[in-house]
């Protein structure tokens, strides 16, 4: 073909898809979407400096029991590089507790746990992560932050969540980032970018479902103020609702150390 001829035969079918384009199936354009340039813009979407609010925890057991809890979550730095504590304000036997979580961007994070009735902290060793945290069905792994860097992923086409359309994306740790997860799926909101849900699967079964719901605009980012986790091995839940939300909030370095994590603030 001469270079005259295929320079025309580019000009028909860039016309051609000018005029098809709207036309073009969902499908189409989900399968065109790079399922890394997604997850990415989503992380983006979430970018803030700091973040708080105040947690009112149910974790109910596969019997139906209801243990009510509360805690305060703090978070300085940006993805991959933060630093956060959670920190229990009820019930009593429970309250001070507190969980010093440094995200790094290419491992795991480092982990303290301190509990004031023994006035001892402790390092949350690798092997520890997949156990729960206080008696909830959040995992100390599931309380880190998911940096985009960590994962490799992969497009598995759309499904709509609480009728919602989503893109549906596997995520499989990157070798040397260390998790009790073979693979996870991501339903991201086609919307918005908002996480619309997430499984986590060990050796190709869901070992746990979290839910993101009650979804609002705060300074700009959308943030689920309930999110529900799971544990399907065990047929228990916990139900995390969000109240007194802010992002971007003046924090202090020295608030996010061992020694801080021992004094409640």
């Amino acid at each position: 073909m001469s270079e005259r001829a295929a320079r025309f035969v580019a000009f028909v079918v860039s016309a051609l898809c000018a005029v098809l384009s709207p036309c073009l199936s969902v499908s189409v354009v989900v399968a065109l979407q790079d399922a890394r340039s997604i997850v990415d813009e989503a992380q983006r979407r979430t970018e803030s400096q700091s973040q708080r609010y105040e947690g009112a925890i149910q974790v109910i057991d596969a019997k139906g029991k209801v243990a009510d809890k509360t805690w305060v979550f703090r978070r300085l730095g940006s993805h991959g590089r933060s630093r956060s504590v959670l920190r229990f304000t009820l019930p009593a036997e429970v309250k001070g507790v507190a969980l010093l979580i440094v995200n790094h961007p290419d491992r795991a994070s480092d982990q303290w746990m301190w509990t004031p009735a023994l006035e001892r902290d402790r390092r949350i060793a690798l092997q520890d992560r997949s156990t729960r945290f206080f008696a909830t069905d959040f995992s100390f792994e599931d309380l880190e932050e998911r940096d985009v860097d960590q994962y490799d992923y992969r497009m598995m086409g759309e499904e709509a969540v609480d009728g919602v359309p989503c893109w549906r994306i596997e995520a499989t740790p990157k070798r040397g980032r260390s998790s009790q997860y073979s693979h996870s799926h991501l339903w991201i909101r086609r919307d918005n970018y908002a996480f619309a849900r997430i499984e986590n699967l060990v050796r190709g079964a869901v070992a746990r479902r979290l839910e993101y719901r009650d979804l609002r605009n705060v300074d700009g980012i959308w943030t689920a103020h309930r999110l529900e986790m799971a544990d399907l091995r065990r047929g228990s839940r916990t139900i995390l609702t969000i109240s007194q939300l802010a992002y971007n909030v003046p924090m202090r370095e020295e608030d996010f150390t061992l020694q801080a994590l021992r004094f409640e603030r």
